[in-house]
């Protein structure tokens, strides 16, 4: 069985596991605890050099980095359901949409950057905030306009595919640093839509054998 090293509140984690929980994939979990540094340790380091998550180890030993190759990897090895449509343009549109997510929104809000302006630039808890809270916004309004171009029930899709494997773990982090998600209903309305199913449901910060207890 492949093995999933992540951790519970990682976004990057939490697309990997959406994408597998749409696959029907199951693995095997391990946690990487963000919180108490163990990233950083030469054990996680080997698997990836910069100490990020997710890893996923195949079968044979081979370890995969980052979320949106680990998930092309597995759309190409698990064929159905696909999580890219096979027309060209609407797959670069989904993979454009993905991305402002995964490289331009998200990076800038991970553990280690939020870490680094309070270190650095003396930045107190209102000041990181304020700096989520602007990055997420400005993400969220371009892929808001993607969006409201068609009216399917997914980003212009039928179903949940790559792009909505981004956009979850993104408003779960929205939500936890109060964006006020009113500004975007479109983006709202997909959130709402795959967080009543049970693959997303499965794959939730809160499901995880890792997230803390209440």
């Amino acid at each position: 069985m492949m093995k999933l090293h992540g951790y519970w509140r990682s976004s990057a984690s939490y697309r990997v596991r959406i994408a597998l929980a749409l696959k029907g994939v199951e693995v095997e979990h391990a946690a990487v605890n963000l919180r108490d540094g163990e990233q950083g340790e030469a054990e996680h380091k080997a698997r990836n050099p910069q100490g990020f998550v997710p890893v996923l180890e195949l079968e044979d030993g081979t370890e995969l980095t980052q979320s949106l190759a680990i998930m092309d990897y597995l759309d190409a090895t698990f064929r159905e359901p696909s999580l890219m449509p096979g027309e060209p343009i609407l797959r670069s549109k989904i993979l454009s949409a993905s991305l402002i997510i995964a490289s331009d929104v998200s990076p800038i809000q991970n553990l280690s950057v939020l870490r680094y302006l309070r270190a650095e630039y003396e930045q107190d808890d209102h000041g990181v905030t304020q700096w989520v809270r602007h990055w997420i916004s400005n993400g969220f309004s371009a892929l808001e306009r993607i969006a409201a171009e068609s009216d399917t029930p997914f980003l212009l899709t039928d179903r949940p595919m790559f792009f909505e494997c981004c956009l979850v773990p993104q408003v779960y982090n929205a939500r936890r640093y109060g964006v006020d998600m009113a500004r975007f209903p479109r983006l709202s309305e997909i959130d709402a839509r795959c967080r009543g199913l049970p693959e997303f449901q499965r794959a939730a910060p809160e499901s995880q054998a890792d997230a803390p207890s209440e």
